[in-house]
């Protein structure tokens, strides 16, 4: 098992005012394009903004955490979590997340930001309750895709099983469930949100509302919200790439150059015989219907004309004597 562990002084903290509960707001899709052409992608399997207050004084340590946070291009494949915080379960780490598959992916480039988040067999917990899990879960994904000139697409599951407080819920896409447990606590689990605009989708598998009073390990409150699985990501800049069908042949505008021949399927050629430069006015002749052997088919056909002229004469002169 791999594991990060973060040590949090509560004096520290407490003279910083880090008192607040989430550094930086789960994800959102919001508006804008980024720089350079290239999109933008990012996923976290675990994100945590919880205030503990100890019991055996009146102050409260933040806990603020995430698992495998990463900005494309990123993967991680770590699966458990740890932290300490002064003060709390007798200064020993706390084992916020633990289980079998863990991990985050991003990648972004001129046609396509995609980020996704995977966890299984997980189980989390809060500082004043080792033994029982805030919340156990199967399986949860998260996917965000966006790709240069189409909408942006983001999608999150929660797949099989989910214990909250060890009793088993049934979640719905109505509205948060709620799990209660007398001298223990309230969780609110929120299923499945996804969000998207014309050029960002962000995705959340599970959103946890916590307020559990363990009275337990000098912990006398834990509140604050947990994240599982988070994706987000921006349509890069540039237009969509372009498919041809198989077997479809290109077609192109054909224009004429003034100074050579327009052949079938070419914009222009030049000929290798001819008076003057060597080329034919073809192309000419097809856009104003004339060049430069205009003058002499026109005398040719005037003269022929006078000829057949007189020659008509003539014979109906013959007939008439």
């Amino acid at each position: 098992m791999n594991s990060n562990t973060f040590r949090m002084p509560a004096a520290v903290l407490l003279a910083t005012g880090a008192v607040v509960l989430l550094t930086a707001p789960p994800a959102s899709a919001t508006g804008g394009t980024p720089a350079g052409g290239e999109g933008k992608s990012g996923a976290v399997v675990l994100r945590t903004g919880l205030d503990v207050g100890l019991l055996n004084k009146t102050v409260h340590v933040p806990l603020k955490a995430t698992l495998n946070e990463v900005s494309a291009p990123a993967k991680a494949e770590k699966t458990a979590l740890t932290v300490t915080l002064d003060g709390v379960e007798g200064n020993r780490p706390v084992t916020v997340l633990r289980a079998d598959v863990a991990t985050s992916r991003a990648t972004a480039d001129k046609t396509k930001a995609e980020a996704e988040a995977n966890l299984a067999k997980a189980r989390v917990h809060v500082p004043g309750l080792p033994l029982l899990s805030l919340i156990e879960v199967e399986k949860v994904t998260s996917k965000a895709v966006c790709e240069a000139g189409k909408k942006p697409v983001a999608d999150a599951n929660v797949l099989g099983t989910v214990t909250a407080l060890g009793k088993k819920v049934t979640l719905s896409a109505g509205g948060p469930t709620k799990v209660e447990v007398p001298g223990v606590g309230m969780v609110s689990l929120e299923l499945s949100g996804t969000e998207t605009t014309s050029t960002t989708a962000a995705a959340a598998a599970l959103r946890l509302k916590v307020a559990v009073n363990p009275l337990n390990l000098n912990v006398a409150q834990v509140d604050g919200e947990i994240v599982l699985a988070e994706a987000h990501c921006e349509s890069p800049k540039g237009s969509a790439p372009t498919t041809k069908t198989a077997g479809q042949p290109d077609v192109k505008t054909q224009t004429g150059t003034g100074t050579g021949g327009a052949t079938a399927g070419s914009g222009t050629s030049t000929g290798s015989g001819g008076s003057g430069s060597g080329t034919t006015a073809d192309a000419n002749l097809a856009e104003t219907g004339g060049g430069s052997l205009t003058p002499y088919i026109t005398g040719g056909a005037l003269t022929l004309l006078a000829l057949g002229g007189g020659a008509l004469f003539l014979t109906r002169r013959g007939k008439t004597q």
